[in-house]
């Protein structure tokens, strides 16, 4: 071996032993501090994620419990046109059927708004509106009309046209004398030829008018015009909705549409004016039973819960909504709340794992124009 064989065999020892590679606790660390690395990174996106998601439905539900605000503030303000004109028939029975079926799943009555008590759901109310596209006045009835008549004779029917649905109101409310729903028809029947006569029929062509009516209505009856008639109702669903049900005058059916999702709870009070001095003092949920009563009812309160749709894992609500009602005014079961302010709690016990969801509470109140406009 040569001096220049043995230089190349030191230096290819020498360069073999610099290309040693790692050792085995060298990638047994590294292995770790790339898992660590991908724990942190995937804690990051998830919480991330769960806080997009947070906002995302939270802002869903702000858009639910405002529309469904707005929905029920609509009908409830409109309710009662046509029926408030003579405020001293409010609270009179009605006598209605369909094919000769009594009409259910309404409150017959003569007023513009009845709240229900839906237990842990909360309220139900219920409006019934003239929806006559030109007008609504009462007409009165000139002549007694007997149980077998199939028509009413007015002083003027100016404005109705067969279809119409109207409601009879006797002369004198109570005492065994209850209103009616029924339809306007098209002449035909016994009706009387007198060219000074008016009369406007209700024959048993219509599905609504039965043979024979329960009582006879007498001169100084008057009928109220309901056109084509919006008779509906507003209460949260089984599956957690805002849900109206809606009377069909062509069918004589009911028909249920959920409007807007995650609505938890929807509560509803009378405003009652119990002085006699044109201001709400007293609110409850207490239904009158006579014209007087439904004359205090001057405005509904109503409240309205809204779910997020995003389940925390940790408890993120941990006691029921409050409603706060404010000051000034009588409302049973109330408790101090907000600097002095009387707050009612909207009870979510009916929500399994509730206090995993986040919740907002709308609230208006809703005076009731027509009853305003005619007291």
């Amino acid at each position: 071996m040569n001096v220049s064989t043995a230089f190349k065999i030191e230096v290819t020892k020498s360069h073999q032993a610099s290309q040693g590679g790692f050792t085995l606790i060298e990638l047994m660390i590294s292995l770790a501090l790339g898992l660590l690395t991908v724990l942190v990174i995937t804690n990051v996106m998830i919480m991330s994620e769960g806080q997009r998601r947070s906002a995302t439905s939270g802002s869903d539900a702000q858009v639910n419990g405002a529309l469904s605000l707005y929905m029920i503030q609509r009908d409830v303000q409109m309710a009662g046109y046509g029926l408030a004109s003579n405020p001293a028939a409010l609270g009179c029975g009605i006598n209605a059927s369909y094919g000769g079926t009594a009409l259910t799943g309404f409150p017959l009555v003569v007023a513009p708004v009845v709240i229900e008590d839906n237990g842990n759901a909360g309220s139900k109310v219920s409006v019934l509106i003239s929806r006559k596209s030109s007008f609504s006045v009462p007409m009165p009835v000139t002549e007694d009309h007997p149980v077998g008549s199939g028509y009413f004779v007015v002083r003027s029917a100016f404005g109705t046209t067969a279809g119409d649905m109207f409601v009879a109101v006797p002369s004198v409310v109570g005492g065994g004398f209850a209103c009616a729903l029924l339809q306007a028809t098209n002449s035909g029947g016994a009706l009387p030829t007198t060219l000074s006569t008016v009369v406007i029929p209700h024959e048993t062509t219509s599905q609504w008018n039965p043979a024979n009516l329960a009582n006879t209505f007498p001169a100084g009856s008057y009928l109220i015009n309901l056109g084509p008639m919006a008779y509906r109702s507003y209460a949260v669903s089984a599956g957690l909705s805002l849900q109206t049900t809606n009377l069909i005058s062509a069918t004589g059916t009911a028909a249920t549409e959920d409007l807007y999702p995650e609505i938890v709870k929807f509560q509803a009070m009378y405003g009652k004016d119990t002085n006699a001095d044109g201001v709400v003092d007293t609110y409850d949920t207490t239904t009158p039973t006579t014209a007087a009563g439904w004359q205090q009812v001057l405005a509904v309160r109503v409240a309205v819960v809204a779910r997020s749709g995003q389940y925390e894992r940790e408890v993120v609500t941990s006691a029921a909504p409050l409603w706060n009602l404010g000051t000034g005014y009588t409302v049973a079961g109330t408790s101090a709340c907000f600097t002095g302010s009387q707050c009612l709690s909207l009870g979510l016990s009916h929500i399994t794992d509730w206090d995993h969801y986040r919740y907002k509470v709308y609230d208006t109140v809703i005076p009731l124009r027509n009853v305003l406009w005619n007291s």
